[in-house]
């Protein structure tokens, strides 16, 4: 048959039923407006206050831009479409999408990876910290970040679309997810798609083996500190940032390696909620349970609006 690709596909999001859709759209636009909120005020805080102009608050300042560019690849559009109660979607608008999403997936790992390494020389090297993560490089691992989620997405996206899509352009998901694209690809044509996919699964994997390695180094040096009061500062900064990780590795780990079903169901899309919108929502909330310095940041900003 035809390649669909060129006039756009079908997204089937949650439910067919205009209520239903209704509903989605409306939680998806609070938990979105949430996500804006929260990770605004962060940024704001953080760029406001001069006492938490420090390498763990920047690489935290840009783990919240990444989060707002995240969610804001996939949420307004799913709300657009439920609202009109059309599910289509563009070939061109598509290829950005994944584009899009790959990198800010990519670089939200990447970032992830560079903070764990952030609070292994903190605890670890305690009296190095300074002169191991000065300003140059910290910028440097940003810039790295985003570079790397960059080159992830082009290799991506290029291998997804270059394949011919046959048959059916429904996309049983409420973004274009590429392994929901790779479904309507025509027989062994997604073969350098996969070997794309299993360059980047290994390096997501080293990311994901360092950051376990520091917090195994980060808890052993915790757990010999002879005061109680150090072992509660280090715990507060370092568990939020853990409780992010498994957060994020765990539900889209989840989705990808699980095994791939030819009879779509609610679960994929739930999984896929919980790793795109979940993260970029909770984490402005976690990073500011436990933290004093950024409760009283976000009380400036705002003691400072208030006329």
């Amino acid at each position: 048959m035809g390649n669909f690709t060129m006039n756009g596909f079908l997204l089937l999001g949650f439910s067919a039923k205009l209520e239903l859709e209704l509903v989605h759209a409306s939680l998806f636009l609070v938990l979105y407006l949430v996500a804006l909120t929260g990770n605004l005020l962060i940024i704001t805080a953080i760029s406001m206050d001069s006492s938490l102009h420090s390498p763990m608050y920047f690489f935290l300042k840009h783990l919240s831009f990444l989060d707002l560019c995240y969610i804001s690849v996939t949420v307004p559009k799913s709300i657009y479409n439920s609202f009109m109660h059309s599910g289509y979607i563009s070939f061109k608008e598509c290829v950005v999408q994944c584009y899009a999403f790959t990198i800010c997936g990519s670089a939200e790992l990447s970032m992830l990876t560079v903070m764990s390494y952030d609070r292994y020389v903190a605890i670890c090297l305690p009296l190095r910290y300074e002169i191991i993560m000065d300003a140059s490089k910290c910028v440097h691992s940003v810039l790295g970040v985003w570079i790397s989620g960059i080159i992830s997405g082009a290799m991506q996206t290029a291998a997804t679309f270059s394949i011919h899509f046959c048959g059916s352009h429904i996309i049983h998901q409420y973004f274009c997810d590429i392994p929901q694209l790779l479904k309507l690809s025509c027989s062994n044509e997604y073969i350098s798609e996969i070997g794309i996919s299993d360059f980047l699964a290994v390096i997501a994997f080293l990311c994901v083996t360092f950051i376990g390695v520091s917090y195994a180094q980060i808890f052993s040096t915790v757990l010999r500190m002879p005061s109680a009061e150090g072992r509660a500062k280090a715990f507060s900064t370092c568990l939020p940032h853990l409780a992010v990780v498994i957060l994020f590795i765990s539900t889209s780990f989840f989705e990808y390696l699980k095994p791939p079903s030819d009879f779509p169901s609610l679960l994929d899309i739930i999984l896929s909620t919980m790793y795109t919108i979940v993260p970029p929502t909770l984490n402005p909330m976690i990073y500011s349970l436990r933290n004093q310095a950024m409760n009283s940041a976000v009380r400036k900003v705002f003691q400072r609006r208030q006329p």
